[in-house]
């Protein structure tokens, strides 16, 4: 589980766009934030975490993985392009797919090859359609899922909701939040799952990050409360503590201006943690 939230720079204190996430995995799973050079294309293959793919070279990353994946649940690029991905059920049961692309790889795969949001998009979706969506996203469990998506840069953001090879897009137009549920209407309408208990689970968590963009300008402070926050049922709440199930062990908050990115990195629970910065020129290299 996890909850992703995007203002752009109209709806933001400093007309710079806020992009910020808490990813939810297993309570047990070890996540590490670790940076990746550019390379160019080597003609050969990367191997993702169940499948390969061709090598397209990248652009410079850093984002946050669980350490037994090759992707990443969020991530940044030298572009100043931000990504995360959320785990949705749909009508189409993810057990019966092969191994293929997981979410977290569709993150990765996407901000090394893209310059701009849009790009971003257009690069998972032909993934997505070449290779398909499948094998489990848990360590030592067969927990398959599919993915829904939030990526932006300082001028843009998206909305990429999937069901196996099938998906739909949504372009944001001022703010956004997503959650562990289809959202994007006629998406959700058509593949919602009949049976999974979104009022009580997820819409919780949704309704409260969607109160924080409704409540303009929006800042980095508040975006970081709301992080922490423990509003919810029997633990499922945005900072989530479901012990032996699900809790948040990493988190991030991003701002994307016109000349720089500032990022705040968190690993564990950001009720407890601390953020750390990192600012970097916007559409050069990375540096740690």
């Amino acid at each position: 589980m996890c909850d992703s939230l995007v203002a752009l720079a109209s709806a933001t204190d400093t007309g710079r766009t806020i992009f910020a996430k808490n990813s939810d995995r297993p309570p047990h799973e070890r996540q590490v934030i670790e940076h990746h050079m550019a390379r160019a294309p080597g003609g050969g293959s990367v191997r993702c975490t169940h499948i390969e793919v061709d090598d397209a070279g990248a652009l410079a990353v850093v984002g946050s993985r669980p350490e037994w994946q090759w992707g990443f649940e969020h991530g940044l690029n030298e572009a100043g392009v931000v990504a995360g991905n959320e785990t949705i059920f749909t009508t189409l049961d993810p057990r019966r797919a092969e191994p293929a692309l997981i979410g977290m790889d569709l993150v990765r795969l996407g901000l090394e090859r893209a310059t701009s949001a849009r790009q971003w998009v257009e690069v998972v979706t032909d993934l997505l359609e070449r290779h398909g969506q499948g094998g489990t996203g848990h360590d030592g469990a067969d927990r398959p899922y599919w993915s829904s998506f939030l990526v932006a840069d300082r001028s843009s953001a998206y909305v990429v909701e999937t069901s196996g090879r099938t998906y739909d897009v949504e372009e944001v137009q001022r703010s956004r939040a997503i959650s562990n549920r289809t959202t994007i209407p006629a998406f959700d309408a058509a593949h919602r799952h009949p049976k999974q208990p979104v009022e009580r689970l997820v819409d919780p968590r949704w309704e409260a990050s969607k109160r924080v963009l409704a409540d303009e300008p929006v800042t980095v402070d508040k975006v970081m409360r709301h992080l922490r926050s423990h509003d919810g049922v029997d633990g499922y709440s945005v900072c989530m503590h479901v012990p032996d199930v699900e809790a948040t062990t990493a988190s991030v908050v991003v701002e994307l201006g016109d000349d720089d990115v500032v990022s705040h990195w968190l690993l564990g629970s950001p009720c407890t943690g601390t953020y750390t910065a990192m600012r970097s020129p916007r559409a050069q290299r990375l540096t740690t």
